[in-house]
């Protein structure tokens, strides 16, 4: 049986999600440290981009190709948000939200992978 593809872009985005959870967290951490500059990993449709899947070639006239590193960029995040006299720009209302929607991500990306894995339960029992 061939490996299904919305297995390894779902446990790919598992992966993005993990690491942004620590980023975040990491945010809220250093909320109150002086000069800390809230980061942030970038969005998983650039990350996916940059880690497309490659064509196998098995046959001399098949498409080919690389498959480039996948590395998740970390940055310190672009905002409005004012600077406090201690050098720090964290809002804990902006990483709460942003920790909320991790985890609706989290649970989205679960529930697809479920239904998908009883379609091919279902379909193999057939």
């Amino acid at each position: 049986m061939e490996p299904v593809q919305l297995f390894d872009l779902a446990s790919r985005q598992a992966r993005w999600l993990s690491v942004r959870q620590a980023v975040i967290a990491g945010n809220v951490a250093n909320a109150n440290t002086a000069g800390f500059r809230p980061l942030d990993v970038e969005d998983f449709a650039t990350v996916l981009s940059k880690s497309t899947p490659s064509m196998v070639a098995t046959n001399a006239r098949h498409l080919g190709g690389e498959n480039p590193a996948s590395a998740v960029g970390l940055s310190e995040r672009d905002s409005d948000v004012p600077v406090r006299p201690s050098g720090n720009s964290v809002r804990l209302e902006d990483e709460l939200v942003k920790a909320g929607e991790i985890r609706r991500d989290f649970e989205l990306n679960t529930a697809i992978v479920k239904a998908f894995h009883r379609m091919i339960l279902m379909a193999a029992r057939t």
